[in-house]
């Protein structure tokens, strides 16, 4: 087979990562909304931020201060410098001295006040992240399934882990940042305007061309920020999906086309987070040229004052505008240390748009519809002593669903299941018979009729009452990491050790469970590798018995065990049946032939019901099915 070939028969496998954005760049849906539900998250925790913008006013005062005082012992240098070469008098030191001794204190006073903001900033931006994450979480759990269907798991993990962080990391770097930038711009202009007004005019010239150049800057990159979380999201989507499935990627020879799909998720991370660091990163440079030319306009004007204490401006004569050396040395300070903060918000308009963009993420995913909430008025189930009251009998009373509006799955279904009846849901892939038990277990919202368990709707249930009567066997057999005896006890909490033992036995666990280097303390690492499909299959079967239901649910629970494990297995379900009302999913005919009630399902509907003799007797769908297993059998 060619290489083309072989290309075009593993194409349809390139379905990982659904949840990406494979198309172009995208960009932010609503920039200002986003900024709003931030803000509107950090006003929960005002009152430190009120106390954080205290500390970093002081902390910023003290230094913009500073250099004007600097200014003044400047002055007495000079002057003494002066005085000394006219023979007047000599230096005065011990102003000198006072005046270092006052700037020490205020910088020592500023550095404390800016380690106490910081510190506090730090610990309210961590609980930030660790409360959206809390949010996000609980957030997963009033998700309904339908969401998942449509969205990978790996940009859900990116929404939880690096959209956080993004938006904490952002908010600790910029908030505080910001308050100093915007209180030192302030505070350094009001100083400059105290030392020279009209030197202060020159250098205020060339704001308005940083702020039109930073406007510009941040309308382009946002998109591209929104962009960039997003391609990483779809990124790790990809990553999360191969590694979970590489055994499958390999088996398939799948390698080729998984690396080339993360090259393109790489190449649109790539070029999405280049034109945003690129174009963010010119704010920097081009604030700080643009305010070396006004420092050096203020050099020249100062230069030009030192020596002129009247201007001539238009034919209007100013006078009194002179400046001392000091005074030209705190401006030219004030103009550097002017023209850092202004750099700096540039720079802060970066982070802030990557924690936007992040945040416009996490708030999409925490705005996302959640399940219908539980009745006000819930069904008890539980009498005093927290045994389950409710009748084990199923009712489906015309349902109806889809798992969109355009394509029903299950056009119109009815059946009464009395207690403690068996009964086996047959037929073709895709003929509705797992999404019968996952409506059971209202994991999924009907479009019509109702289902009832025992008198009631199983509405007027809380889900987790309504859950805790049933107990389930899926054919995924999904399994944690930990010990086997922690697997088991998943299904009760508070089950003894001996209880464990017996549900084991029971389900024909207990002899392989031994047969391990640490019998029930064995650890199973996270793929439950160390196992076989068939022993993960056993030990979910087992734990099922542990939870003792009053209604079992059997999903192909038998599917990947061998024939004989099967029998042994068969065993301990009759056994675990009996009392129970049970339904039993299942492609191996053979194994529902002592079934109450078998329905056949084809498309969404019941097209036959009866026992096993009665539906070969009808020689119709059922007997059609079993008949062509019973051929593959004997083939």
């Amino acid at each position: 087979m060619s290489n083309q070939q072989q290309k075009q028969r593993r194409a349809p496998q390139m379905g990982f990562g659904h949840g990406g954005n494979r198309g172009g760049t995208e960009k932010a849906k609503d920039f200002k909304k986003a900024v709003r539900q931030m803000m509107g998250y950090i006003s929960a925790y005002k009152i430190q931020l009120i106390v954080i913008m205290i500390f970093a006013v002081l902390s910023t005062i003290f230094m913009i201060v500073g250099p004007k005082i600097l200014g003044e012992a400047t002055d007495i240098l000079v002057t003494g410098i002066t005085n000394k070469i006219s023979g007047k008098g000599g230096i005065d030191f011990d102003g000198i001295l006072d005046i270092i001794v006052k700037l020490l204190g205020m910088y020592l006073f500023s550095a404390l006040c800016g380690y106490i903001q910081g510190f506090m900033m730090t610990g309210m931006t961590q609980k930030i992240a660790y409360n959206l994450r809390n949010e996000i979480t609980e957030k997963i759990n009033r998700l309904p399934l339908s969401y998942f269907d449509k969205t990978s798991q790996g940009d859900v993990l990116s929404r939880v882990t690096n959209d956080v962080d993004t938006l904490s990391q952002g908010l600790q770097q910029s908030v505080t940042n910001l308050i100093t930038s915007v209180i030192s711009v302030i505070g350094y202009a009001i100083m400059m305007f105290s030392v020279s007004w009209m030197m202060t005019i020159v250098a205020l010239l060339v704001l308005p061309f940083s702020a039109i150049i930073v406007m510009m800057i941040t309308k382009r990159s946002q998109p591209l920020f929104f962009a960039q979380q997003q391609s990483l999201g779809a990124l790790n989507g990809h990553v999360e999906e191969m590694y979970g499935g590489h055994m499958i990627v390999k088996a398939f020879n799948g390698e080729e086309d998984s690396v080339q799909q993360f090259k393109e998720y790489n190449d649109q991370l790539y070029k999405s987070g280049w034109k945003s660091q690129f174009l963010s990163g010119l704010m920097m440079p081009i604030t700080q040229f643009i305010g070396n030319v006004g420092y050096v306009l203020v050099c020249l004007v100062g230069g030009y004052l030192s020596v002129n204490s009247t201007v001539s401006i238009l034919g209007l004569t100013i006078t009194g505008v002179g400046i001392s050396i000091g005074g030209i040395q705190s401006f030219i300070t004030y103009v550097r240390s002017f023209n850092q903060p202004i750099s700096q918000m540039a720079q802060i308009m970066n982070q802030l748009q990557s924690a936007a963009a992040a945040s416009e993420r996490v708030f999409e995913f925490l705005g996302e519809k959640e399940m219908e909430p539980d009745t006000a008025n819930p069904v008890e189930i539980y009498d005093e002593k927290g045994n389950i009251i409710i009748p084990s009998t199923v009712t489906f009373d015309n349902v109806k669903f889809g798992y969109s509006p355009d394509k029903m799955v299950i056009n119109d279904f009815s059946l009464r299941v009395g207690e403690g009846q068996k009964v086996a849901i047959v037929g073709p892939t895709g003929a509705g018979k797992t999404t019968i038990v996952k409506l059971l277990m209202r994991f999924y919202e009907l479009n019509g009729g109702a289902i009832y368990v025992g008198d009631h709707n199983i509405d007027d249930f809380r889900r987790e009452d309504l859950r805790s009567m049933f107990g389930m066997v899926l054919q995924d057999a999904w399994l944690f990491s930990g010990t086997v005896m922690e697997n088991l006890r998943y299904a009760k909490l508070d089950a003894t050790d001996e209880e464990v033992y017996e549900a084991s036995k029971t389900a024909r666990v207990d002899h392989f469970v031994k047969t391990l280097d640490q019998g029930y303390n064995t650890m199973l690492d996270e793929e439950t590798s160390n196992i076989s499909q068939g022993q993960k299959q056993l030990l979910t079967i087992a734990r099922a018995f542990l939870a003792d239901p009053k209604i079992l649910i059997l999903d192909e629970a038998t599917s990947n065990v061998d024939t004989r494990t099967e029998v042994l297995i068969q065993e301990g379900m009759d056994e675990l049946m009996k009392g129970r009302t049970s339904f039993v999913i299942a492609h191996r005919l053979s194994t529902i032939r002592n079934a109450d009630v078998i329905i056949v399902m084809d498309k969404g509907d019941i097209v036959e019901i009866g026992d096993h003799d009665e539906l070969l007797a009808k020689d119709g769908f059922y007997a059609k099915l079993y008949n062509a297993q019973f051929e593959e059998g004997e083939e």
